[in-house]
């Protein structure tokens, strides 16, 4: 007897789990943090991976969004927070799924007056739960309808890092571009500040001009200067987004391929139908609004008693006893109303919930198409003022060979045609970030053809 009862306890304790401690101090983790770069070699297998192939050379020479876009899924925060609330869901779904353990009983008893019997009375009983009305099944269902939801939520949070590394992006392209137009304005300014002051000593010009002049060259170094710390706080800005501590990112080649290409077609009923049937919460939500389907079933289920079986056995001063017991609730107060009609506002609750949702998309797919559209008309139409502002260069040129203007002319000829890149350029990232907003719409990147009935075209516009 007491070899079978060592061997019972060491089988129990078997298939026990043990702790293991993992501690988290914040030195080790910011160490860790400032030690990111694009050379890692964990992130050299991760993009090679979704890439289908090894990435060669590494590291790239230049990075472009989609590849900065994977070092943002392998560095950021957000998706280890995803993924461990799915590997919590998914914990959820074994739990669930778990078949209640017997109770076993012991009860030693020792007449004081035995009466020439045995002093011993040993009982062992047992209480074998048995659940009804299929309530395990509904409960794992529920359970992995949220850890579905859960792992659509993945998806998301992966969008959202996209998403903001995006808008980062084109913020840092906006401002490069722009520091880059100032520096021209700067230099035809000065040439024609320099021009002023000569003909000014020489009795040609007022010294308002020459003043006005030196304003809009002041102005223009101002903007310039503040264009450098704009531009030193997108790149910190970009690092974060991807995950990365600041200054990570010096040294690196960006590659702004896409960023003056923008779509020109898109088809409004083909966007929505991307969104509502690709989208992730969406998704999400419906797989919310099954589980709880399945924890109504489930309420509804426990309406019905569970079975407790209950053997047991006695050596009763040396008789053996053998018994049986069955036990139920008998629902007589109450019939689960109350989790039932919980179960019910719910389910009511989560399918309101996805109505509003799938009403917000599409409210944001029409404001978002609107504003893509006037956007593109704008820059279409910065496009042809630039266009006219180069042929009347060309015009000034040819005037200026045939002695009829001078090189003032040439210049403010010039000086109008930075303007207009700098106004075209608003208009452009103006473009780009509706884009951006169709493409949070949707959640996918617009570049697929089957969203496009024609041809994307490009709003490269003219020369520079």
């Amino acid at each position: 007897m007491r070899n079978i009862a060592i061997f019972a306890a060491l089988a129990l304790l078997a298939g026990c789990a043990t702790f293991h401690a993992r501690p988290l101090t914040p030195s080790s983790t910011a160490s860790e943090f400032e030690a990111r770069t694009l050379t890692d070699k964990g992130l050299e297998d991760f993009i090679g991976k979704h890439l289908n192939g090894e990435v060669r050379p590494w590291p790239p020479a230049t990075w472009d969004l989609e590849m900065l876009t994977l070092a943002a899924f392998y560095y950021n925060p957000e998706m280890s927070v995803a993924r461990a609330r799915w590997e919590t869901k998914e914990a959820d779904v074994i739990t669930a799924g778990r078949i209640p353990n017997p109770k076993a009983g012991f009860i030693p008893m020792y007449h004081g007056n035995p009466g020439g019997l045995p002093p011993w009375t040993l009982t062992f009983a047992f209480d074998i739960p048995v659940e009804t009305a299929g309530r395990r099944g509904y409960r794992i269902a529920a359970a992995r309808h949220l850890s579905l939801a859960a792992l659509l939520e993945i998806n998301n949070a992966a969008w959202h890092i996209r998403s903001r590394l995006r808008r980062r992006f084109l913020a840092l392209y906006g401002i490069l571009q722009k520091k880059r137009l100032l520096e021209k304005q700067k230099l035809v300014l000065s040439d024609i500040v320099g021009l002023y002051r000569q003909r000014l000593a020489a009795g040609e010009v007022s010294s308002f001009a020459l003043t006005s002049s030196v304003i809009e060259l002041d102005k223009t170094v101002l903007s310039l200067s503040s264009a450098k710390r704009e531009a030193a706080q997108a790149w910190q800005g970009l690092a974060g987004s991807i995950g990365l501590p600041a200054g990570s990112l010096n040294g690196v080649n960006i590659s702004w391929d896409g960023m003056e290409r923008v779509n020109a077609a898109l088809y409004s009923p083909l966007v929505r139908r991307q969104a509502l049937l690709g989208r992730t919460d969406i998704h999400a939500e419906l797989e919310q609004y099954e589980a709880a389907q399945s924890q109504l079933r489930l309420e509804i289920a426990k309406q019905y008693p569970d079975i407790n079986l209950g053997p047991g056995y006695s050596w009763d001063q040396g008789d053996n006893e053998w018994s049986l017991g069955l036990t139920v609730i008998a629902p007589l107060f109450n019939h689960n109303q109350g989790p039932i009609a919980r179960a019910r506002a719910h389910r009511k609750e989560v399918a309101a919930q996805f109505k509003a949702l799938q009403a917000r998309v599409i409210g944001e797919i029409d404001a978002a198409f609107r504003g893509y559209e006037d956007s593109l008309k704008d820059l279409r139409a910065a496009d042809s003022i630039l266009a006219g502002l180069h042929r009347q260069l060309e015009a000034v040129k040819y005037r200026l060979g045939a002695g009829l203007a001078d090189k003032l002319a040439l210049l403010n000829a010039r000086l109008e045609i930075v303007r207009a890149q700098l106004a075209r350029l608003d208009a452009l990232i103006i473009a780009q970030e509706s884009v951006g907003r169709l493409e949070d719409a949707v959640q996918r990147p617009l570049n697929r053809q089957d969203i496009f009935p024609e041809k994307a075209v490009s709003y490269k516009g003219v020369k520079r």
